[in-house]
């Protein structure tokens, strides 16, 4: 496959599980407020829930698979910034599988502590992406932080891809809490 197909199929995967989250989290939020909301959160966390595990690795995996494809078999150079992301997406991959295969939704502490941090490391990249003037601390002039090696759609950058990944894995593991936990 090409870069730009490899792009452009995780691309549409970025939209289409932004869109997926801002759902759930919308629904978390009006669930404060409205009944119908709660319920239809509740009828959510039923039906995704039993897979949420599954789901999160599956993001995870296939972020981990298009960061190895965009730098080994795609040439682009990872800056430091994403070799940070990428200390925070590998792990989340094994973690989620064992997990998962285990059905131990014990890990959600583990999980959205590392998953908190790449997404916070993944927002910053974007904003030193699109305000370059922002210190980075580690760039180097081969693979600089502040550089769009690709973009999609007009906004998807690979730090927005692993925002949304991050953010993604974030949402499916508070799907693991049932209505009692919060």
């Amino acid at each position: 496959m090409t870069l730009l197909a490899v792009s452009n199929f995780l691309a549409i995967l970025v939209v289409v599980a932004g869109v997926g989250s801002l759902v759930v989290i919308g629904l978390r939020l009006t669930a404060v407020f409205s009944e119908r909301a709660a319920g239809g959160l509740d009828r959510l966390r039923a039906a995704i829930g039993p897979y949420a595990l599954w789901l999160a690795w599956l993001v995870a995996a296939t972020a981990m698979a298009g960061s190895l494809y965009f730098s080994e078999l795609g040439g682009l150079m990872p800056c430091a910034l994403c070799w940070y992301q990428r200390i925070a997406m590998y792990p989340l991959a094994v973690i989620l599988l064992i997990a998962a295969i285990r059905g131990d939704g014990g890990i959600r502490p583990y999980v959205t502590v590392l998953a908190a941090i790449g997404a916070l490391i993944a927002g910053y990249h974007v904003l030193v992406q699109r305000i370059p003037g922002l210190p980075t601390g580690s760039c180097s002039v081969e693979a600089s932080c502040s550089a769009i090696d690709l973009e999609r759609f007009g906004f998807i950058t690979i730090p927005v891809m692993a925002l949304v990944g991050f953010l993604t894995i974030l949402v499916l593991v508070g799907i693991l809490a049932s209505p009692t936990d919060e």
